[in-house]
């Protein structure tokens, strides 16, 4: 039986959900060419539209979900104690990212993730504590850094070390890539949409309660569980695609 928690919005964790399937669904293609088992090009055209809007909707949901969050700790925490909330919850994010950029680089080595999905949204929950307030100011600075990311994406530059803000590097190569610059800005459209339709960690219009409706209960389940399963997902994959090899 499925247990997920009652005191959350059932269509955020049904659309992370659809999110987490979307990514694992993209995995499985991205193993099968690979292993050279059915060949496509994943990096352009209508696969590489649908493997970055996976990213997106993850994005998005962050600053939803962030100022549903923030919402509820101003009822308990002190102002200094949120922020260190948030510090630590995107320095743990991150950390994940990095744990992910180090298995990459030993399995896949060329392309291996440098800043990816998990390195963004760590940073991007940092960033994103001086926002959590504003509506038309986070709409106003995201489409300015998605404009200057955007523009960014078009060059390239001979050093590394702003790689994570969205400069790429000449010949720089990565299977997962979002940079700051334009995602950030992302987030902060998620942040704009959380204080626009859940002001005071309360839905602001109506829609009929879903949640004990079994594919809702599915999908939410998965979005509650997304982190396990961003981890877990690859070695079961592989696992399954060994057994069916060895067969």
């Amino acid at each position: 039986m499925l247990k997920i928690k009652k005191d959350r919005f059932w269509e955020i964790d049904t659309l992370r959900g659809i999110a987490i399937i979307m990514m694992v669904v993209f995995h499985i293609l991205y193993d099968f060419n690979y292993f050279g088992i059915y060949s496509l090009e994943l990096y352009s055209g209508y696969i590489s539209i649908y493997s970055y809007s996976i990213g997106v909707i993850f994005l998005l949901l962050v600053g939803i979900s962030l100022t549903i969050s923030y919402n509820k700790a101003s009822k308990k925490l002190k102002k200094n104690e949120i922020q260190i909330k948030f510090i630590f919850r995107g320095l743990k994010i991150f950390g994940f990212g990095l744990l992910i950029t180090v298995i990459t680089y030993f399995i896949i080595g060329e392309g291996f993730i440098v800043f990816g999905v998990l390195h963004c949204i760590g940073i991007s929950i940092i960033f994103s504590y001086p926002f959590l307030k504003f509506k038309v100011l986070n709409f106003l600075s995201a489409v300015l850094i998605i404009f200057v990311g955007l523009i960014l994406s078009n060059y390239t530059f001979n050093f590394y070390y702003l790689v994570w803000l969205g400069f790429s590097p000449n010949f720089f190569y990565t299977i997962d890539y979002f940079p700051l610059l334009p995602y950030f800005g992302v987030v902060l459209i998620g942040i704009f949409l959380g204080n626009l339709f859940y002001p005071d960690s309360k839905r602001r219009f109506k829609l009929k309660n879903l949640n004990e409706n079994i594919i809702v209960k599915t999908f939410s389940f998965l979005g509650q569980n997304s982190l396990v399963i961003y981890f877990l997902h690859q070695p079961i994959i592989l696992s399954i695609l060994y057994l069916v090899y060895l067969l």
